[in-house]
């Protein structure tokens, strides 16, 4: 199944810690609660991961098999594209990577809820189905949602909205209105930095038939759209900020949207999409940052 630096290189290492950012922030808001156990914790981060590897892998698979990734694309080169894995590898990667995730899944499950909630159970292990089929066809199969422009409503259900609430409900079994808000804010950041990258390849997946949101509003439109999401994801966690009545000194989560404020300005002034490269991984480690800051600060850690 190939060399360990081609699987890893097709892992793409640099997205996990945007994907853990939700369990974090649903971990925190438990844990403000009052209910946290470690065993649901590493699960929850250890699926994650799963899911996320398993949706680098098919993304791979999937674009270079459509040819988008190729000469013209911009970003560290893929497995597939480059040769270092072949097609048929690839394939079996995923599919181990799903049984992974799987056995994972029903582990947290069976961790968080136990043998008697069966309901809980059904419940969550059909959207861990669901998560699968969202990371697999993003870019794979003859109809997949990537190439329609849709990536960015399954990221912010995904990694904002189910990445928060879901793990906040596997350690509390409930959920609250104002938790809303901080899931809104990571799933916003989330599609941020999908944005950037439809940004960076505007040129390429045009050309091959990649119709993302800024393939069809144009990329002005997409750096416009780009503020708002910015700028409605602060304003939602400034708004749970006071409805929790969280001190100004607890505030400091905050702290997270100065570097995304300078990547902002940076993005704006940007005319070449290809210069946009390194955008993404300051706005993903910022999002990662703000998590972990907010899991202090509203359990008064510091």
């Amino acid at each position: 199944m190939g060399n360990v630096k081609a699987w890893i290189q097709a892992a793409r290492l640099r997205t996990l810690p945007l994907s853990l950012s939700g369990i974090i922030v649903g971990t925190a808001l438990a844990q403000k609660e009052g209910a946290f156990e470690l065993g649901v914790f590493v699960l929850a981060l250890l699926t994650t991961v799963g899911f996320q590897v398993t949706s680098n892998f098919a993304n791979d698979y999937g674009d270079g098999v459509k040819g988008t990734d190729n000469e013209d694309r911009v970003g560290p080169a893929r497995a597939l594209q480059s040769g270092l894995l072949s097609q048929s590898a690839l394939k079996k990667g995923i599919w181990v990577s799903i049984i992974i995730s799987l056995i994972l899944a029903v582990w947290l499950l069976l961790k968080a809820f136990g043998s008697e909630n069966i309901l809980y159970l059904l419940i969550f292990f059909v959207l861990g189905i669901l998560s699968i089929w969202a990371a697999v066809k993003y870019t794979m199969g003859s109809n997949p949602y990537g190439y329609k422009g849709l990536g960015d409503v399954f990221v912010f259900l995904f990694f904002g909205l189910l990445g928060v609430l879901g793990s906040m409900f596997l350690y509390t079994k409930s959920w609250s209105w104002s938790a809303m808000l901080p899931a809104i804010t990571i799933g916003l950041l989330c599609v941020g930095v999908l944005n950037l990258n439809n940004l960076r390849d505007i040129i390429s997946d045009e050309k091959h038939g990649k119709h993302t949101l800024v393939v069809k509003m144009g990329f002005q439109n997409g750096k416009r759209y780009h503020f708002s999401l910015l700028i409605i994801a602060f304003g939602c966690l400034l708004g749970f900020t006071w409805i929790e009545k969280i001190p100004l000194r607890n505030s400091y989560y905050f702290l997270a949207f100065l570097p995304i404020a300078i990547h902002f300005r940076k993005v704006m002034v940007t005319q070449v999409p290809k210069e946009l490269d390194g955008e993404l991984k300051k706005l993903a480690l910022s999002t990662f940052l703000l998590a972990v800051l907010f899991y202090i600060a509203v359990n008064n850690f510091l």
